[in-house]
């Protein structure tokens, strides 16, 4: 299924989830600093990104630098795809 027909009812049905409330869904962690380069690039991009108002341009100017910057401190632990369409069919997962 495409991410854009993805609703949270049709996930609980297709993979038979439960859904938890209360509980806490990430661990705490502690807080990591951005690094310069992250802070100089937001710092050109976040205008840019405000003044243009597209959702393109916010992923172009804020959020994939982000992720990128976790990515290097994850020291590439993490893969980051833009324009990708990830089509999960659960039947194969069962």
């Amino acid at each position: 299924m495409p991410y854009s027909k993805f609703t949270l009812s049709k996930a609980v049905d297709d993979f038979q989830l439960t859904i938890v409330e209360g509980d806490p869904f990430l661990l705490e962690i502690s807080s990591v600093n951005p690094t310069s380069l992250l802070k100089d690039t937001l710092k050109e991009t976040l205008p840019w990104a405000i003044a243009v108002s597209s959702e393109k341009a916010r992923s172009e100017g804020i959020i994939n630098p982000v992720l990128l910057e976790v990515k290097r401190q994850f020291k590439g632990q993490i893969s980051v795809f833009s324009g990708e369409e990830f089509n999960v069919q659960p039947e194969k997962w069962l």
